[in-house]
């Protein structure tokens, strides 16, 4: 997955009660740092019920639609502009991947695109920290950053229509794991057996953004 970056800040609304705050710049924890900062600010006004981090961008939610949207914008892209950073300190997890063979179906695919051999792109896959930068998609999925761009491959031309939980996975500059089973465009490229998330635990989502993964090599399947 390639991530489209903007040269300034965007605001759109989502629907009458919701509105979505897009960064300009290079994905990186920088950026992200900026925008935890942004999220602890506007969390604060009377009117918002909520403030979700994404990748580069800050969701609000508002307990009731707002009666003027103009005074919004500009204090959004006032406190942005202010360049706050915020550093969450969180854990270092490790995950036990098994690559390629049954669990990694496309880490051929990875080789072949990039030129490199499968333990070329093991060794470069394990070898980061990969900071969580936002929790989405679907629950207790994360957004990492970190990835070596070397290893970078596009998505796929026709999607799988079910991986299994704890498919590691390679999209364009990203890499991360799946929550759970179900479809997707991403190059498999091996598997944990960590649980990112469990209903009838509290809280049920595993992993926070501040969090960070490393990934550590089990076995290289053939």
């Amino acid at each position: 997955m390639s991530i489209e970056t903007v040269k300034e800040p965007v605001i759109s609304q989502l629907g009458s009660r919701a509105m979505l705050f897009e960064a300009p710049g290079a994905l990186g924890l920088e950026n992200q740092q900026r925008i935890w900062a942004l999220s602890t600010q506007v969390e604060q006004w009377p009117l918002v019920a909520e403030a979700v981090p994404g990748m580069n961008n800050l969701m609000l939610t508002f307990h009731q639609p707002p009666q003027e949207l103009a005074p919004l914008y500009d204090a959004l892209l006032n406190e942005w502009q202010r360049g706050d950073a915020q550093a969450l300190q969180g854990r270092v997890i490790e995950l036990p991947v098994y690559y390629g063979g049954e669990y990694g179906p496309h880490i051929c695919d990875v080789a072949e695109h990039t030129g490199l051999s499968i333990a070329e792109i093991v060794r470069r896959h394990a070898e980061p920290l990969y900071p969580i930068y936002a929790l989405g998609s679907h629950p207790g999925y994360c957004y990492l950053g970190g990835m070596d761009p070397s290893i970078a491959t596009p998505r796929r031309q026709t999607p799988v229509m079910s991986i299994p939980g704890g498919a590691v996975s390679i999209g364009g500059v990203q890499t991360g794991v799946s929550a759970s089973a179900g479809p997707s465009g991403w190059n498999t490229i091996g598997h944990t057996e960590y649980l990112f998330f469990d209903a009838k635990a509290s809280p049920p989502v595993m992993l926070r953004p501040g969090d960070s993964l490393r990934f550590t090599v089990e076995k290289v399947l053939s």
